[in-house]
């Protein structure tokens, strides 16, 4: 593996910058059933990498990390359950967060002596690359932490944050929050000098929980069947641990592609000039979303080969936030996402029309999600959970286009590059918009080496020809 040496110069803890007079009372948030459903899963990585060309120690020292610590503590009155544990209570009936002013979030300050532009580039390199910049989300069988964050320095070349986040917590959406609000008090602190900079409306969370209805105790129920799973895991039957996820091999690599708005016109026309053909009375749904899928999981199954037969399920997440009976404010931090499945052959999406086979399962997947309840969409998964057999290839998502992550700007310009790091323990693939604008697409996977030459080939060259 390439070098990547990490010096760790300290791990601190950044509380909220409150005048609370050193009140240590303890609050605690209730954790719903969107949460209760993620409770189990491993975090969710993501690094932002920021090209300071200048960047020397003198001034990552007195500018860069005073800066970016005191605009965290600023942050973290607005999002203070951020700074507890989840916990769970020997007669209580699910875990929940317990937060109090003196707690806070863990950050690692570190230096890096990785080649900045390797790491940050599109270019595939080894996935591996990127584990020493990412921090660990402590959970244990007593409690887990709800995020952590690393700061680290690439001398003369800039820095990147690293961001880990429990899934039982923060759903896409509300971690995207989260960071943009950090970034956003911390270039107020710096282009405008205020000492007390605000939020905006669409950067203030709401924690809300009563907002969520679950008459059916779904919340609860979700617990009892996570941790009647738990016992392959641990004998502690109520441990927090999230599940093992498999580490990284070294022979996976990381890539990052990019669909033009040109080119998702040219794969919309496509799609619609073959149902048409068909005289399908079925109406598409052929979002940016759905034809970004529907062309990576083709070229993923593609890329694979084997079995023809094998069965391919997709799993696509959707924000129930507008979603809900009522629907509920866009700015609710906490899990609100399903995942509908899609079932299908990976010899029909390796035929010649697979795209647009693809985009149709996905086009009708979505529109399920009109007709079915958060609760039971996730109860569904579960049963799903108990029947998967071996052989079976997943494909799925994290993140978003629509999450605009590359305005994430700490008063140093917007980021260089964003990564999901933890797609190299799911498998899924990660989804951002275009930093180059224009609405474009940015498609990051983790693939063993030959398996991502495949796919290159296949996505390059299938763009030629659409």
């Amino acid at each position: 593996m390439a070098e990547n040496t990490i010096q760790v110069d300290g791990v601190i803890r950044v509380s909220p910058n409150s005048d609370s007079n050193g009140s240590t009372t303890e609050s605690t948030l209730p954790l719903t059933f969107f949460d209760t459903f993620w409770l189990k899963f491993p975090p969710v990585e993501r690094l932002f990498f920021y090209e300071l060309t200048d960047l020397t120690h003198h001034l990552f020292d007195s500018v860069i990390l005073p800066n970016l610590k005191r605009s965290l503590s600023l942050t973290l009155l607005h999002y203070l359950p951020l700074t507890g544990k989840i916990k769970w209570p020997p007669q209580a009936p699910k875990p929940a967060v317990f937060y109090s002013p003196k707690d806070g979030v863990s950050v690692t300050v570190a230096e890096s002596s990785a080649n900045f532009d390797r790491v940050s580039a599109d270019d595939i390199h080894e996935a591996l690359e990127l584990r020493p910049l990412t921090p660990e989300l402590v959970t244990s069988d007593d409690f887990a932490d709800m995020v952590a964050l690393q700061i680290t320095l690439f001398p003369n070349k800039g820095f990147s944050i690293g961001v880990s986040t429990h899934h039982a917590i923060f759903d896409g959406k509300s971690s995207t929050t989260f960071i943009k609000s950090w970034a956003h008090l911390c270039k107020s602190l710096i282009d405008e000098d205020q000492q007390s900079p605000s939020l905006p409306p669409e950067l203030t969370p709401s924690f809300d929980r009563t907002v969520i209805k679950d008459p059916t105790g779904a919340d609860v129920s979700f617990v009892e069947k996570w941790f009647g799973l738990g016992g392959k895991f641990s004998s502690n039957s109520r441990s927090l641990k999230v599940f093992p996820t498999i580490g990284t091999n070294e022979g996976f690599v990381r890539g990052t592609f990019e669909l033009t708005r040109e080119d998702l016109k040219k794969l919309r026309n496509r799609v619609e000039e073959y149902y048409q053909v068909k005289e399908s009375k079925n109406k598409l749904h052929l979002s940016t979303f759905v034809l970004t899928c529907a062309y990576a999981f083709v070229c993923m199954v593609k890329a694979r080969g084997g079995d023809r037969d094998r069965e391919v399920i997709i799993g696509l997440t959707a924000d129930y936030r507008t979603r809900l009976e009522p629907p509920i404010t866009s700015n609710y931090f906490g899990n609100c996402v399903v995942i509908q499945v899609s079932f299908s052959k990976a010899e029909d999406l390796m035929e010649l029309k697979g795209v647009e086979i693809a985009a149709e399962k996905l086009s009708e997947a979505i529109k399920g999600l009109e007709n079915k309840g958060a609760v039971e969409a996730l109860e569904k998964l579960f049963c799903l959970f108990g029947k998967v057999e071996g052989g079976i290839q997943f494909l799925g998502t994290a993140g978003s286009n629509r999450f605009g992550v590359y305005e994430t700007d700490f008063g140093w310009g917007r980021p260089k590059k964003v990564e999901t790091v933890s797609i190299d323990r799911t498998g899924s693939v990660s989804l951002a918009e275009s930093r180059r604008g224009h609405g474009g697409v940015e498609v990051g996977l983790v693939l063993d080496k030959n398996e991502m030459d495949a796919f290159a080939s296949f996505f390059n060259q299938g763009l030629k020809f659409v």
